[in-house]
């Protein structure tokens, strides 16, 4: 276990749900009252759902929280701890999976939700894979699954390569589908009316309408009134798609076994 100034030189050493002294430094009086961490990770958040990842500081955390910068560090070591935490607090939003559902109606609930809470906080995809990510809320999710994927039947060597195909495709669409969203939301814009925007340029250059009419009938087959619409055939399809694939390769096990 390394201390926080080795955390800031190697931030792979180490993690803020590694580290077990909490708090980091022993009270006093000057500390501010009604401050903790949960308090300040759920400013964090709200920050981080406003500016963007790039912007997050420490100074414009403690000016949300009217109290000093040097006061947050009462509770947290690094900037760094405070994104760990922030990350956790977000995977907690993910409803847990019915108990009593099959495998499949688990797996999509689980990814529906993952995807969801990925673009509600588009900062997030930046953070998954930056940190162990092994706070109790990530863990619940995680936990619930494998627990998923367990009861699909495949051999155990494949369950984590069944796990990688569902949710790395939830966190590419998810992370893209967040980013248009903050983008449009950044241009003063609707989705449909950046879309028709960009699609306009496209048309009117006549290279770019060249390349891009082939793409044409593939998105009128795709069907939907609006971005949103259209996105979500493509997800749910996606979805049923890899669900396929598992039981594919499980009746290709069972026929091999």
């Amino acid at each position: 276990m390394g201390s926080a100034a080795d955390r800031v030189k190697n931030p792979s050493r180490g993690s803020v749900w590694l580290d077990r002294r909490t708090p980091s430094r022993s009270r006093k009086a000057e500390q501010p009252a009604g401050l903790d961490r949960d308090r300040i990770t759920a400013a964090s958040v709200r920050l981080l759902d406003a500016d963007g990842l790039a912007k997050f500081s420490m100074r414009r955390l403690a000016a949300e929280l009217d109290v000093t910068a040097m006061s947050l560090y009462w509770y947290v070591d690094t900037k760094d701890d405070l994104l760990e935490l922030a990350l956790d607090t977000v995977f907690g939003e993910i409803p847990a999976a019915p108990d009593d559902a099959g495998w499949r109606d688990r797996l999509r609930a689980l990814a529906t939700s993952y995807r969801r809470m990925l673009v509600r906080h588009p900062w997030v995809s930046t953070l998954i894979g930056g940190f162990l990510n092994i706070g109790p809320h990530s863990m619940l999710f995680s936990y619930a699954v494998q627990d998923a994927v367990r009861a699909t039947g495949l051999p155990l060597a494949n369950r984590t390569g069944a796990t990688s195909a569902v949710f790395q495709f939830v966190y590419g669409f998810g992370t893209i589908e967040g980013h248009f969203v903050q983008r449009t939301a950044e241009a003063g814009l609707t989705q449909d009316e950046y879309f028709r925007q960009a699609m306009g340029t496209i048309r009117a250059d006549p290279e770019l309408s060249r390349m891009m009419r082939p793409s044409e009938s593939l998105m009128e087959a795709r069907g939907g009134d609006t971005v949103e619409e259209m996105r979500e055939r493509d997800f749910v399809f996606a979805l049923d798609l890899l669900i396929a694939g598992i039981e594919a390769m499980r009746e290709r096990a069972e026929r091999h076994a």
